[in-house]
């Protein structure tokens, strides 16, 4: 028995691996199976065209055996076995993949699936084990051999007994640390839990010897021990399986034990099988409420990723954008190229292909969904519409037009005050003589309803969406038009609803009143840019509104973040020419200019209420009511 060492590149990339390339020590177990799913489906191949195999699919098996006395843990398969030289390729020189060769040298049908691509999964088990030893025989040899390696220090390979073809790893387990308890990889429970997560879906049956309790025969209370042989992996992945095979129950329950959601059905499922330029498949759900987390910084979006029916990680983030967050599900991929960990994928071309593709798939089953089902759609909005919403917004509006067809926003158009319209749809009730989309800001139906500006629309026959989400405005500012129809904020510049005379007649009463307002300015101290009259108010005394992209409602909503900065819109204070308030002022102006200044507070902080801004100082506001009051 000769003692061989590593090539120079292959110790430092072991070293490397051992104490750095896997994050979990779990890891191990995944990847011996995937080798011995491999090494099975090498010798299936053959099969097919070989009749001296002498086996069938259903010979095939792969086999856990774990000894907590000696401490180690064994993985069998009955696959197609390692010559010597192929034990020193593939287990001497790491990164060297026979899965790899054998896929490029042969033609696969799609009942052989080959897992392993990379070559370095084997020595994994060194995270958990001290020794490891492999005992192989190829089909067709008479001679089996024994390969042992303790780790960077090198290698033996001697020939040794077996009987038939196939591979056993026997990991000898290093001592249990107060920081890693390498035992609970003997435990069964913790063998179920990793088989369960990541090799369910191997191909072959997974066995292991279980322990019963059960009753003596004749008797009722005295137990003995049982072994029996179970298979831990159900095999056959759902999302493989023809839909036509498949009912809701099979889908909702799938869901509810896959991603632990017991709040009841999902709204709405996706399976999808992509073939061409790269090929997957996909089982997608939209959770009928959000999780509790769905909104904080704690929630972590991402699908689960499978290559081959093996996964390979839990939470792949750069599956899903951000606004289709919400969703849950999984991929399963043959095409994908896995970097050397297989828990890291590569960014590669392959998986921004799927990527794009789901975000195709999910925003068309979502306008399906609108087309077909509102009660449920609505019910879809109420929960994420948020996030579309921040989807419109996001990245400086890169997605708004893939988003914009999703949008909902609560109207005056809807007979229901809690219902909601699409963009689409409010330009169907435009009227022909409209310029423009118009809304209303606030933060409930009632508030924007209520707004002197969105009444006045109102009453000229024009439909106002309300946007009562913090982000709406935001996300409508970048879309700026839908079908070539602008926005306009119902408190902020021209509406567009004058004609030249009204205009004209509003600029000759504005400077008439050009003293008035100029002394009105004055006693606000800053707080407006300008007094001017307004043709938007209709019962009301005062109004505010702005000038610039900044709006009244913006002002508020970024007031409200957490970043300590103060912003304010150019605040205008607009009077109604035709309110008997106005003579008042008026007459003030050159009986008692201390009053007309006190009158002008007055109106500016009444203007604040009806926007739902807070009042600078309520006492002094209080104060003042009293003195004009005595």
């Amino acid at each position: 028995m000769e003692q061989k060492q590593f090539q120079a590149e292959s110790k430092r990339m072991l070293d490397l691996m051992i104490h750095s390339i896997y994050t979990h020590k779990e890891i191990f177990l995944r990847e011996l199976i995937s080798n011995a799913s491999d090494a099975i489906d090498k010798l299936y191949f053959r099969s097919l065209t070989d009749d001296s195999v002498g086996k069938s699919r259903d010979d095939f098996y792969i086999e856990l055996r774990p000894d907590k006395e000696k401490r180690t843990l064994t993985i069998i398969d009955n696959g197609i076995g390692m010559t010597a030289e192929e034990l020193e390729q593939n287990l001497g020189v790491i990164a060297h993949s026979g899965s790899r060769a054998f896929k490029t040298e042969n033609t696969l049908d799609e009942n052989t699936d080959i897992i392993g691509q990379f070559g370095v999964g084997f020595y994994s088990a060194f995270m958990v084990a001290k020794r490891v030893t492999v005992r192989t025989k190829a089909f067709g040899s008479d001679t089996a051999y024994e390969w042992q390696s303790e780790g960077v220090d090198g290698y033996t390979i001697d020939t040794c007994t077996k009987s038939d073809c196939g591979t056993e790893i026997i990991l000898e387990l290093l001592d249990d640390t107060d920081d890693e308890k390498y035992s609970e990889f003997l435990e069964e429970f913790r063998i179920r839990q990793l088989i369960k997560k990541y090799s369910d879906y191997i191909r072959f049956p997974i066995r292991m010897e279980i322990s019963r309790e059960k009753l003596k025969e004749g008797s009722e209370s005295e137990y003995e021990t049982h072994i029996e042989v179970e298979t831990l992996n159900s095999m056959t992945p759902m999302w493989k399986k023809n839909k036509n095979e498949l009912t809701d129950e099979d889908y909702n329950n799938f869901y509810r034990d896959k991603f632990f959601d017991y709040s009841g059905a999902p709204l709405l499922h996706i399976h999808n099988r992509s073939e061409g330029t790269v090929t997957y498949n996909s089982l997608l759900y939209i959770p009928a409420k959000a999780p509790f987390d769905y909104y904080s910084k704690d929630y972590e979006k991402g699908l689960q990723l499978y290559a081959s029916g093996v996964m390979i990680m839990e939470k792949c983030a750069d599956l899903l954008p951000d606004h289709f967050s919400f969703v849950k599900g999984l991929v399963d991929s043959e095409d994908l190229s896995l970097n050397i960990s297989r828990e890291m994928l590569q960014h590669d071309r392959q998986l921004k292909l799927i990527a794009k593709s789901l975000e195709k798939s999910i925003k068309n089953e979502l306008t399906k969904l609108l087309k077909t089902d509102r009660e449920k759609y609505t019910e879809f909005w109420k929960a994420f519409g948020i996030q579309i919403k921040f989807g419109v917004y996001n990245e400086f509006g890169r997605n708004k037009e893939l988003l914009q067809d999703l949008l909902m926003f609560h109207s005056s158009g809807c007979d229901d005050a809690e219902g909601f319209t699409t963009l689409s749809e409010y330009i169907t009730r435009m009227r022909e003589d409209q310029k423009y989309i118009y809304y209303a800001a606030g933060e409930t139906v009632t508030r924007c309803a209520s707004l002197p500006a969105a009444e006045l629309v109102r009453d000229k026959g024009y439909e106002v969406l309300y946007l009562t989400d913090s982000v709406d405005e935001f996300a409508i500012q970048m879309l700026q038009k839908y079908q070539d129809k602008e926005f306009k904020n119902v408190s902020a510049g021209d509406l567009g609803l004058e004609s030249e005379e009204d205009k004209t007649a509003l600029e000759e009463k504005n400077a008439a009143a050009k003293d008035l307002f100029a002394a009105m300015q004055k006693a606000l101290e800053g707080k407006v840019k300008t007094v001017r009259f307004s043709n938007r108010l209709k019962n009301h005394a005062v109004c505010l509104s702005s000038d610039g992209d900044l709006s009244l409602e913006m002002e508020k909503v970024l007031n409200t973040m957490p970043t300590g900065q103060k912003v304010q819109a150019e605040r205008v204070l607009e009077l109604n020419p035709d309110h008997p308030v106005l003579k008042t002022l008026e007459r003030l102006q050159t009986e008692d200019p201390d009053k007309l200044a006190k009158y002008a507070d007055l109106l500016y902080q009444q203007a604040l209420l009806i926007e739902g801004m807070p009042i600078e100082d309520p006492v002094a506001l209080s104060k003042m009511i009293c003195d004009l009051m005595v």
